[in-house]
């Protein structure tokens, strides 16, 4: 049987079971879009946060980041793990507690004004827009590798799986859907681990291999592979990181984001009470780690791989001849995401850091430059290939890879179609709108997200986990301020909020689309990406730590400067902030 049957097999039973459970549990009322009906088990929705949290860039991109950048680039994991801790502690109970809809619902009431509603719909939608491009993108990788298709198409695949399953069940069927995609790429990404983990180090367990003896030299696997490529010209994998503030407002902005993440903040109000939102917290976290531990171990052995398929005899030695390169490399061409140009014509592939401070080795070695370019999100799904895994384990990690895409996108287009659809149609334009009206109002906005989410995918401004960076910086300097605020500080009034959202999201966009471009159109950006036009040394990506910073500041000077908030707001925020208890979910 030839490897695109078998993905063909997976992928397909896989898919099946997603439209299995959107037939079965469509969503025939506004509270079951919304939040499912309110009833889902702790422990179910806890699964079902882990697939929607887990997604392209923590299955695809960020062991592709860590295997590239070594221990600078342990910073997603200690961000995106610490943001859950904040999430189940500062917010989820009390947000539960609230009993409402959506997080524009809760700003929109705790700071009494349509505007401060406003803000926060379009806060939400940029935020989950810019992270829902990640998702296609990886959504998009993924099908063109296993699909044999090209990455566009690809995505537009991604972009009608998605339509079916999340504009048909809402909340109701994505939960079941995300709770099967999580058993589905957990599975996924555990086998391929542990078979890699046994070839290389003799230990079944991946996160004990990463620190254990590599089998074949005899040294400690991160030591050989500090040693394979800083022969190569790369920085050695365990190196420490330079610039230790960005680092420190990264994880921070990392954190804070994920705690102020729209679609993850949402599944807290489809428990029954406020206990389950902190259990369902805590039962994310575990689930999510089961993956986290895993994915460092991952990043390793694949860049060893890939190093060692290069140069099989040592990195001193001859790289292997382009016309004897593996079927995997052959496969990755196809897709335009691997991409070989013999600049010296030996015929051999040359892989290395092409840098000034390599170049008189180059030279001595008769190189000419670099000449495999390879993108950083396929080291995950490539990892079974290089290691020439069965091919049932290719067929398990391409269905894994897509339901990581597709569980998050199904999350943050169902927050996008709620923002528009309850927050801004019903909340504003239209408050008599009749729950048929609405939940079409739900749809045909889910609609259109899927289309602009899939155009925006084709030209991302970076690769999955780097766009997904971007979401996170952007909810840490919007939304968390605004949530934090409305729930612990009874000073903070509807004018200091909506001027401090303003504010925060101004500041960070601004920033971000100097380097990155306007509106991420390529080409735009005022200044180059480089840590030596920064400001401060402070990252693109590690920009909604500040903006969060400049939330609170214009917040509290702004309420500070006009009237104190109304008696009945304070009592409002004095109830949330003891949960002691919460009623259903109330439709405004």
């Amino acid at each position: 049987m030839s490897q695109f049957t078998i993905n063909l097999l997976f992928v397909g039973a896989s898919f099946a079971l997603y439209f299995g459970i959107a037939i079965w549990a469509r969503a025939g009322s506004t509270k079951e879009f919304y939040v499912a009906g309110g009833g889902v088990h702790p422990v179910m929705n806890g699964m079902a946060t882990a697939a929607d949290w887990m997604s392209a860039a923590s299955f695809i991109s960020m062991a592709g980041l860590i295997a590239a950048g070594g221990y600078a680039n342990s910073t997603f994991l200690m961000g995106w793990t610490g943001g859950y801790v904040l999430l189940a502690m500062l917010l989820a109970p009390y947000l539960r507690k609230f009993g409402k809809f959506t997080v524009p619902d809760f700003i929109g009431d705790r700071f009494y004004s349509k505007s401060a509603r406003l803000v926060a719909v379009a806060c939400l939608i940029i935020a989950s827009v810019t992270y829902v491009i990640g998702q296609m993108t990886g959504a998009g990788v993924a099908f063109s590798r296993f699909l044999e298709v090209d990455k566009d198409t690809g995505l537009i695949i991604a972009a009608v799986v998605v339509f079916f399953y999340a504009v048909l069940g809402g909340m109701k069927g994505i939960t079941y859907t995300q709770v099967a995609q999580y058993c589905v790429l957990i599975v996924a990404y555990t086998i391929p681990a542990v078979f890699i983990s046994l070839q290389l180090t003799d230990t079944f367990i991946p996160a004990i291999g990463l620190f254990s003896e590599h089998t074949q030299s005899g040294m400690p696997l991160l030591q050989k592979l500090d040693e394979v490529v800083r022969e190569l010209g790369f920085r050695d994998y365990t190196a420490d990181v330079d610039n230790k503030v960005n680092m420190v407002l990264f994880t921070l902005s990392l954190m804070i984001g994920t705690a102020g993440l729209p679609h993850v903040i949402i599944r807290f109000f489809t428990v029954p009470k406020v206990a389950d939102a902190r259990w369902s917290a805590g039962w994310a976290l575990v689930f999510i780690a089961l993956l986290y531990l895993t994915a460092p171990a991952v990043a390793s052995m694949a860049r060893l791989n890939l190093m060692t398929t290069i140069y099989p005899e040592g990195p001193t030695a001859e790289s292997i001849q382009y016309d004897e390169r593996p079927d995997w490399i052959q496969t990755w061409e196809q897709t335009g995401l691997i991409k070989y140009e013999d600049k010296n014509g030996d015929g051999r592939i040359q892989f290395y850091n092409d840098t000034p401070a390599f170049a008189d080795e180059a030279t001595a070695r008769g190189w000419a430059g670099n000449e495999l370019t390879v993108n950083r999100d396929i080291l995950v799904l490539a990892n079974p290939e290089i290691a020439n895994l069965p091919g049932w384990v290719i067929g398990l990690i391409a269905a894994g890879g897509l339901a990581a895409a597709l569980s998050t996108a199904a999350g943050l287009l169902l927050a996008i179609s709620s923002a528009v659809s309850h927050d801004l149609i019903k909340g504003s334009i239209n408050p008599d709108i009749t729950e048929k009206g609405e939940l079409l109002a739900a749809r045909i906005s889910m609609f259109f997200a899927i289309i602009v989410a899939t155009y925006l995918g084709m030209n991302p401004p970076g690769f999955a986990a780097q766009v997904v960076a971007l979401a996170f910086g952007i909810a840490a300097a919007s939304i968390f301020p605004a949530l934090m605020m409305g729930i612990f500080s009874k000073r903070v009034n509807s004018k200091g909020a909506v001027f401090g959202m303003l504010a925060g999201l101004g500041c960070t966009l601004v920033y971000i689309f100097t380097y990155l471009g306007w509106f991420f159109i390529p080409g735009t950006n005022t200044l180059a990406n480089t840590p030596d036009n920064w400001l401060f040394g402070v990252s693109p990506l590690s920009f909604g730590a500040i903006g969060a910073v400049i939330n609170f500041a214009v917040a509290f000077i702004v309420s500070s400067m006009t009237e104190d908030v109304p008696e009945e707001i304070q009592e409002l925020v004095e109830s949330v902030r003891y949960p002691k208890g919460a009623g259903g979910a109330v439709d405004h």
